[in-house]
């Protein structure tokens, strides 16, 4: 993982701040523990430990934020080693037929940005360095035809 640890946004419960003030567990440091270990410390499910440390996990990628590691959760991802191999164009197109509205394309970027990310670790690319490989495969391919027509 890059080297520079960011401070990940999350929604966390005055319980789960207190547990992890007692425990003295810094925020980024929730996905390198046990998903059981996080979520008997915490006293919370391991769907909720998860999603934490899913949301800690993908906001450690340069330009990510917990929006998009939400949309990556939408789609079933919740580690970064699940998103390796995978096409960041067609993890666009399940988003946008998963959600049913078209997104702004800048989107496919921070998908071909986290694929990137989980296949080079230590990259410390931006999600718009992405932009112009989009530009050229849409160019190219275009849009699936089933693409949903409302923004």
């Amino acid at each position: 993982m890059h080297s520079a640890k960011k401070t990940p946004k999350l929604d966390l419960t005055e319980a789960e701040r207190a547990c992890l003030r007692k425990y003295k567990i810094r925020l980024h440091e929730l996905a390198s523990i046990a998903t059981a270990d996080v979520s008997e410390l915490l006293s919370i499910s391991l769907q909720r430990a998860q999603t934490l440390q899913a949301m800690v996990e993908f906001q450690q990628i340069p330009s990510i934020g917990p929006k998009f590691a939400n949309d990556l959760m939408l789609l079933g991802y919740y580690r970064l080693e699940q998103v390796k191999g995978c096409d960041g164009a067609m993890l666009f197109n399940e988003l946008e037929q998963k959600i049913g509205v078209s997104i702004d394309p800048c989107v496919e970027d921070q998908f071909r940005l986290v694929v990137h990310y989980a296949e080079h670790p230590d990259s410390s690319k931006q999600w718009w360095d992405f932009t112009e490989e989009r530009k050229q495969y849409r160019a190219k391919f275009g849009y699936p035809p089933n693409r949903p027509q409302q923004a």
